[in-house]
């Protein structure tokens, strides 16, 4: 037992090791099966911080008034401003019914999200093991994690369908379905050769229709989530192997804290630009529900 605890803290100390120790989720498996498994350490990071950014919301807008505002009013409200001028300029109905204040969520919420990759790992690591032991795991950046930016994106997508159907009904969201964009099948007494080929071939049209629009219905998910994810997860991988870097020596202990100071000033502008991002697909993919093609 001895001999096997010494191989796994060597194994940890090793880069790969070392690499593999900060990516590995605090996982949670619920039956025989692997497929149900609960990221325990991505759901609680992002059930806390939800609940802590709606709680600075609300305190800042209990003490709201009127008159000349403070610091933090005056930094809501600047926030608060420009989600509603981004929505406007997207969505042209209703926008404060349901659209601007879902912008804001999903704004504010992933971009507290992603600035968890703010936190160096080998403190995170250090809080963790200090209280799980040592070769417990935490990951901090639940939007590095795949099952987040899916669950996000695919929140999107149900309300994407959803406003389809009520906006235009059942019938017409699948009227859309096979109708648009080519349109649909033409029945027409044909005069010539082409015309009866052009005939026999326009239920095609159906088909296409469909298949088009299936891939569409598709590709927005996919690529809501993955973009966030990939740009997360690569960000957080960089920080490690800066962090690598400084310990094979002393002599790079100067040049990757400059690198890794640098690279921090730039994932400020990633941070906030992902959560950006995906908050204006969300507003996009909300606003072409509502409008047909």
């Amino acid at each position: 037992m001895a001999t096997e605890h010494a191989g796994n803290a060597q194994q940890v100390l090793t880069p790969s090791g070392y690499i593999d120790h900060h990516l590995a989720f605090n996982a949670k498996s619920f039956g025989e099966s692997s497929f149900w498994t609960l990221h325990v350490d991505t759901f609680a990071m992002s059930v806390a911080l939800g609940i802590i950014v709606m709680g600075l919301i609300w305190l800042v807008a209990r003490k709201a008034t009127s008159g000349v505002p403070g610091k933090g009013q005056a930094f809501v409200e600047l926030v608060f401003g420009f989600i509603d001028d981004q929505v406007k300029n997207i969505f042209h109905g209703n926008r404060h019914a349901f659209i601007a204040p879902t912008a804001l969520t999903v704004f504010l919420w992933v971009l507290v999200l992603n600035s968890m990759d703010f936190l160096p790992v080998d403190w995170v690591a250090g809080i963790v093991s200090f209280f799980g032991g040592e070769h417990a795991t935490w990951r901090a950046v639940p939007t590095s994690d795949i099952n987040t930016t899916f669950a996000l994106a695919l929140a999107v997508w149900i309300l994407m369908i959803f406003f389809s159907i009520k906006v235009k009904g059942l019938g017409g969201w699948v009227h859309e379905l096979f109708y648009a964009p080519f349109g649909g099948a033409k029945f027409f007494k044909p005069k010539t050769a082409m015309g009866v080929v052009g005939l026999l071939l326009s239920p095609l049209l159906f088909v296409a229709n469909f298949a088009f629009n299936l891939i569409e219905y598709i590709s927005k998910p996919l690529s809501h989530a993955l973009r966030l994810f990939g740009n997360m997860y690569a960000g957080e991988v960089i920080f490690l192997l800066l962090g690598m870097w400084a310990a094979t020596g002393a002599g790079w202990i100067i040049p990757s804290a400059i690198l890794g100071a640098g690279w921090s000033i730039f994932h400020i502008l990633i941070v906030a630009l992902q959560a950006f991002i995906f908050m204006m697909l969300t507003v996009v993919y909300l606003a072409m529900a509502h409008e047909s093609h």
